[in-house]
């Protein structure tokens, strides 16, 4: 009894959290959706099917690559993690943030990634920036229990310095974003808040997920952006890179597609889980003045293996050009 007292007053004060942060509608609406499609292999979103939430594909895998003597080749290459570099050029970035540094981290799949996560602490053991963006993907299951993957961000979260900011994936229930700040995550739903140095600011925006629960709205994370000031849009997929390059924001970081993760030589992906060109698939781009860049992800999705396509977190650079 004592138990289920103890689970209906956590439930209540995520609740309170979740409808405090992103109103009474918004918060029902997002726990109802997860409530009805977490376990479903079918579910709503810009893809009929999602081959995630399929119980099966997981073994399916594995299988195959044992059976082809391939799985811990792909294993090995799956904790390989990478530090990337991308510098970004803009005339708007002011003057005092030229220079600027973004440690940006995706799709950790803390819970089913471990040699990867590990990889990523010795990785950030030297490593200088301004701040760290994490955007989503925290878990690796797309439902059920959620505390192993908590356990293992709370692992990466202790090598981090610096103001860490997050948005969530479609892996992540929003059950998880009180335990993700009580950790020093600033989560960003649909939100945006304002850096300020050197007398001078930018803004960094974030939204919900829009690939599997399509709870973003752009227009309320952005519209507390002063015209012509640089502004930063945190966002899981990119599969939303239109709608954010004409909301005005110069750069717009996420994740998601783990650039095919299982890949032909040469780095051409098999599938990207997503609707876009395949150029936004993995990398910088840029699309009608907004910069952008997909990262490849520091986990694995589905299972821990990749080919041809090594994990990576890594590091922007803003430049005033």
């Amino acid at each position: 009894m004592e138990k289920l007292e103890n689970r209906s007053a956590a439930k209540e004060e995520i609740v309170g959290f979740l409808e405090g942060r992103l109103g009474r509608v918004h918060a029902r609406q997002r726990l109802g959706a997860e409530t009805a499609h977490e376990a479903q292999a079918f579910g709503q979103g810009l893809n009929f099917f999602h081959v995630e939430n399929w119980y099966s594909a997981h073994s399916v895998i594995r299988s195959v690559l044992r059976v082809s003597g391939l799985y811990k080749r792909g294993q090995r290459n799956a904790g390989d993690v990478r530090l990337r570099h991308n510098h970004v050029g803009c005339k708007r970035l002011p003057t005092a943030f030229d220079g600027f540094t973004i440690l940006h981290i995706s799709d950790m799949h803390a819970d089913i990634s471990q040699d990867a996560m590990q990889r990523v602490t010795e990785l950030l053991a030297d490593l200088a920036y301004d701040i760290c963006v994490l955007t989503g993907d925290f878990r690796g299951k797309t439902f059920g229990p959620f505390a192993p993957a908590i356990a293992g961000v709370e692992r990466v979260r202790a090598h981090l310095h610096g103001p860490v900011f997050g948005v969530l994936g479609n892996h992540d229930t929003i059950r998880m974003a009180p335990a993700l700040e009580e950790m020093g995550i600033r989560m960003l739903l649909n939100e945006c808040l304002a850096i300020e140095q050197g007398g001078s600011r930018i803004h960094l925006a974030g939204i919900d997920d829009a690939h599997f629960f399509r709870a973003d709205n752009i227009e309320k994370a952005g519209d507390p952006i002063p015209e012509g000031e640089f502004a930063v849009l945190l966002s899981h997929t990119p599969e939303i890179y239109r709608q954010a390059a004409h909301a005005g924001f110069d750069l717009m970081l996420s994740g998601h597609t783990h650039g095919g993760q299982i890949c032909l030589p040469g780095g051409v992906p098999l599938t990207l889980d997503s609707h876009l060109p395949r150029r936004f698939g993995a990398g910088a781009w840029c699309y009608q003045g907004m910069a952008g860049y997909t990262s490849v992800g520091a986990g694995s999705s589905m299972v821990a293996v990749r080919f041809n396509c090594p994990p990576e977190i890594t590091l922007h650079h803003l430049n005033r050009s």
